[in-house]
């Protein structure tokens, strides 16, 4: 159905991007060591939803996620469609609080469904992807020099996803 243009379905979560690379280890001369100075408590966060055409509808929280954050966020996705819509959510705590399911029927109302996951089965969202290629593959090295740059790179990576940086499905 959404092959056929009948429906739009979306693979929602929220991610955590922190100062400290991903990338376990790099190729580096041994008189000139690879260094970056340590750095905690600066974060960016992301909930975003994916389709598998590569359209993303995503927010940047320099907050923690909460329900309140999440709700607001699926408002304003479920105000700019314009036809029946599935998200696919997992199982975290913020999807199944009290608040996020008493605004599954108001959504509903404006043909966007929300579907859950089986428990402890990340590998079948396929937002998972995308944050992993962010993590290891997309956000280069630099972006961890300063939390002003993880900042701009990471916004680069989000906005031009689709275009510049895509996925296969």
């Amino acid at each position: 159905m959404e092959d056929s243009g009948y429906i739009d379905l979306y693979f929602g979560d929220q991610s955590h991007f922190v100062l400290s690379p991903n990338v376990p280890y790099a190729w580096q001369t041994k008189d000139n060591p690879i260094l970056l100075p340590a750095a905690k408590g600066k974060y960016q966060n992301v909930v975003g939803l994916m389709t598998r055409k590569n359209k993303l509808y995503f927010e940047i929280l320099e907050t923690t996620f909460d329900s309140d954050r999440v709700i607001s966020f699926m408002n304003g996705f479920v105000e700019q469609t314009n036809k029946k819509t599935i998200v696919i959510l997992d199982n975290s705590p913020i999807h199944k609080s009290k608040k996020f399911m008493a605004k599954i029927e108001q959504w509903k109302e404006k043909d966007v469904l929300i579907y859950f996951l089986p428990p402890y089965s990340p590998e079948l969202n396929l937002i998972e992807i995308l944050w992993r290629r962010i993590k290891y593959q997309w956000l280069v090295f630099d972006a961890y020099k300063s939390f002003e740059n993880l900042k701009e790179k990471l916004n680069f990576v989000l906005t031009n996803f689709g275009t510049k940086y895509d996925i296969k499905f």
